[in-house]
């Protein structure tokens, strides 16, 4: 999705013809730009927005960002049931439960040893 023109202070025009979005218009309050950035003529068609977006590779390098990772490990985890939150719990305590007793055994060799 790209900014194709400013209308006013408040409003801006938008175009994301790879991502779904149609042209409209957008507040400002709500948008949050990211880092990757590509240029293309002020007031341009939606073919042009479409042929520099795909050029530029946005739809892959925006899949390959950390922010895109969070949101969809975010609405992975808004999904679970009740029996996926159980499972996670379980598997997390045992997990933690695996690393306690890695640590303590090594705390024990480093205190055998006289090093703690």
């Amino acid at each position: 999705m790209g900014i194709v023109n400013v209308i006013d202070q408040n409003r801006v025009l938008i175009d994301g013809p790879t991502s779904g979005v149609l042209r409209q218009e957008f507040p400002i309050k709500r948008l949050q730009l990211t880092p990757i950035a590509v240029k293309f003529p002020f007031n341009a068609p939606t073919r042009i927005v479409r042929k520099e977006l795909e050029a530029n590779k946005v739809n892959e390098t925006w899949e390959s960002s950390t922010w895109s990772k969070r949101m969809a490990v975010k609405a992975k985890r808004a999904g679970l049931t009740d029996l996926d939150r159980f499972k996670l719990r379980k598997a997390k305590s045992a997990r933690n439960k695996i690393l306690a007793k890695a640590l303590n055994s090594k705390k024990r060799t480093l205190r055998k040893a006289g090093k703690l």
